[in-house]
């Protein structure tokens, strides 16, 4: 190699190029650091291409890769402008930070937790510096295949759905990739829930209730199973959202899960223990510059948690079940409960549904099979006033010969 360009006083470093390769020379920095580079124009732009340092790449080497960079740009390529692109290209980690502050807020609370939860303990760690646009369908199985090794088949499943709503917006919106790697991923098999408390079960919970040291958490359950409302709906419940003396509950749209207003009316004994928790919350002193809470659940007002609402009761059910002697009962099965209980007392999966704030009739079909017992007593008594033998009434009901043929 030549020198063709001495640098001028106070110049950094030195280049020297190489008269067989256009533009291929050797840079050599004051503190001695020499690297090959390619110097050409793509575009209207004039680019410096570093393509490795000596002596870790030798001078052939370094020609023949030169030569090869030249003959990309000759296809009319910018291979320095493509670096500048892969190295600017978003990875999960940027989609996590986009997905968490523009679409997370507009979802439950809840579903925000769950969502941050899978997202620190799984999504980051094991995909958060992969790019984006290179994240491919084995990515996401083997992901899928590593949280299902943990013994959280379902977790998995989550997982899974978050990093696919995750995909979609990134191809939808946001122009990051093309396409959703997550599509046609198999996951893992989840059966419906049927696990109803009634008779013996309802009344051991019942005596459990009565005698359990946190008697907030303890009417926050009593409420859940009066009215088969959602965890997050009671926990979160304003006083402003209740009419006791109309009897009426209140959601607004903003706090349900379907994103619809819900009116549902409250039964005696659940108006009762609403105004039993008012009385108390009124009775109760407020410090110097505070005002009551909103909440019907408040939480314990300290500097951590500030004034917000109850947002577990996991201890408290954990030790309810126990005292009552209950097994494999989530909170969330106090909502079936009450479903059943209406299903089973004859009420029509409308009127369920329409308590239950059920936005599509698939979703309460499920207690379809608790209607047989209803709908058995009423065609019995159908079958004794046609045969003759059924009736409170002294005089015998008219017998219909039924036409065989």
């Amino acid at each position: 190699m030549k020198s063709a360009a001495a640098p001028g006083e106070g110049k950094p470093y030195r280049i020297y190029y190489d008269h067989e390769v256009k533009g291929f020379g050797l840079r050599v920095t004051k503190a001695g650091f020499r690297a090959f580079i390619l110097n050409y124009r793509a575009r209207g732009v004039e680019r410096r291409y570093t393509i490795g340092s000596f002596p870790d790449w030798t001078v052939s080497a370094a020609r023949e890769e030169a030569k090869g960079i030249k003959r990309f740009v000759d296809q009319g390529r910018d291979p320095m402008g493509e670096r500048h692109e892969e190295r600017a290209a978003p990875t999960v980690n940027d989609l996590v930070d986009r997905y968490l502050a523009e679409h997370a807020p507009r979802k439950r609370e809840r579903s925000r937790q769950e969502d941050e939860s899978l997202i620190r303990q799984w999504i980051r760690p094991e995909l958060g510096n992969k790019r984006v646009a290179d994240l491919r369908h084995a990515d996401v199985e083997k992901l899928h295949r590593k949280i299902t090794a943990k013994g959280v088949p379902i977790r998995a499943n989550r997982a899974a759905a978050l990093l696919s709503k995750m995909c979609s917006l990134a191809a939808t919106r946001w122009e990051m990739r093309s396409d959703n790697p997550c599509r046609g991923l198999e996951r893992n098999t989840e059966e419906k829930r049927n696990r109803y408390l009634a008779g013996e079960e309802l009344r051991r919970l019942t005596d459990a209730l009565a005698v359990h040291p946190n008697q907030a958490a303890a009417n926050a359950i009593r409420l859940l199973l009066l009215t088969g409302a959602r965890r997050g709906e009671v926990l979160g419940a304003t006083w402003d959202q209740f009419d006791l003396e109309g009897g009426v509950w209140t959601k607004a749209a903003s706090f349900t899960k379907q994103k619809k207003l819900h009116r549902v009316p409250l039964s005696a004994p659940a108006r009762q223990l609403l105004a039993e928790i008012k009385h108390a919350a009124d009775q109760r002193p407020v410090g110097a510059n505070r005002e009551p809470s909103p909440f019907v659940f408040p939480a314990q007002r300290t500097a951590r948690k500030g004034a917000g609402h109850l947002v577990d009761i996991k201890g408290s059910w954990a030790a309810i079940c126990k005292a009552a002697q209950l097994s494999g009962v989530r909170v969330h099965d106090l909502r079936h409960s009450y479903a059943s209980i209406l299903a089973s007392a004859g009420l029509s999966l409308p009127i369920i549904g329409a308590l239950l704030g059920h936005s599509q009739a698939a979703t309460t079909s499920r207690y379809a099979h608790l209607l047989d017992d209803p709908l058995r007593a009423a065609t019995e008594r159908v079958g004794a006033i046609v045969t003759g033998n059924g009736g409170d009434n002294k005089t015998v009901a008219e017998v219909i010969e039924l036409n065989r043929r």
